[in-house]
């Protein structure tokens, strides 16, 4: 339990970072930079070093797909409903997206080693490519089209580089190319960079954040499909599906991670609501810690 109290408060640690670089620089550090060099030069590090760092077993894949198949089967029934929620576009886009994707790498993988050991690394990698998949794709499309036409958003979705550094690092894994030590090095310090990029940019927006910021009405229908429809979807269907508990386990806890920083890099770079995102993200984090204490040895057991 220590370890994995650790490994919470390391991450937010870089949040506070960031809280308190914007904080002390004000106006002279601009966050627009870091999102386009974080978005388009470190992730496709994160994505493609993550994909080539051990071979790719067979069995890993039925996870990933058990993922996208509940986020997708959530997402459908969510479109009429979230038109009947929220008039406001940018609403509808955060309500959509934010509701379910979680923080799958920078919280989730390290969650699964210190619950599951490293054994459970291959999974918690390969559902981090899912989610990867789902908010680069139809996240990206939902809040682009927050802002922006039809034609704009489905360009901005081709655009992505961490898709195309996905589809390369798939081919070099299956085609079992080498990759030298010293470039492997190197990919593994951009994925790193990524990551603490990520953390700093949420803290921050964080530290722009204001109470007005907080939509009440975004936040409990953020908060119902993340932390209490989206998990007991999953459970259902994954009691039936035949699936090793292990692997059961390792998607539910997947499943219930707070909102992903993610969001808030989306949400600025399309210019929809980035603070209002920034201040949900912040309060699921906070949710969680006493979420996922009192739920967890819960599903633990059933699963």
């Amino acid at each position: 339990m220590l370890s994995l109290l650790l490994s919470i408060l390391g991450i937010y640690f870089f949040v506070a970072l960031g809280a308190f670089g914007k904080w002390k620089f004000k106006e002279e550090l601009h966050e627009r930079s870091l999102i386009l060099i974080s978005v388009y030069i470190l992730q496709p590090f994160l994505t493609f070093w993550g994909l080539t760092s051990q071979p790719l077993n067979p069995d890993v894949f039925e996870a990933p797909a058990w993922y996208l198949a509940v986020v997708t089967l959530l997402f459908i029934p969510m479109l009429p409903i979230s038109k009947k929620l929220f008039g406001d576009r940018k609403k509808r886009a955060v309500f959509l997206v934010a509701s379910l994707v979680g923080n799958t790498a920078n919280l989730g993988i390290p969650l699964g080693i210190a619950i599951f050991g490293e054994e459970s690394v291959p999974y918690t990698t390969m559902i981090n490519l899912a989610n990867v998949l789902f908010v680069n794709t139809v996240g990206v499309y939902i809040y682009s089209s927050g802002s922006y036409g039809t034609k704009e958003s489905l360009l901005n979705v081709v655009k992505m580089p961490i898709l195309w550094s996905a589809l390369a690092a798939l081919c070099v894994n299956l085609l079992g190319v080498h990759i030298p030590q010293a470039i492997e090095a190197n990919l593994k310090l951009g994925a790193y960079a990524s990551i603490v990029v990520q953390l700093l940019l949420f803290g921050i927006y964080l530290a722009g954040v204001r109470i007005e910021h907080l939509d009440m009405k975004l936040l409990k229908a953020v908060g119902a499909v993340k932390f209490f429809i989206l998990p007991a979807t999953a459970y259902i269907i994954l009691r039936f599906g035949g699936m090793d508990p292990f692997v059961v386990s390792i998607l539910l806890m997947e499943l219930i991670t707070p909102l992903a920083v993610a969001n808030v890099n989306f949400a600025a770079l399309f210019n929809c609501l980035p603070k209002d995102t920034a201040a949900l993200v912040f309060a699921s984090s906070l949710f969680f810690l006493l979420y996922f204490a009192l739920l967890w040895p819960v599903i633990h057991r059933l699963a």
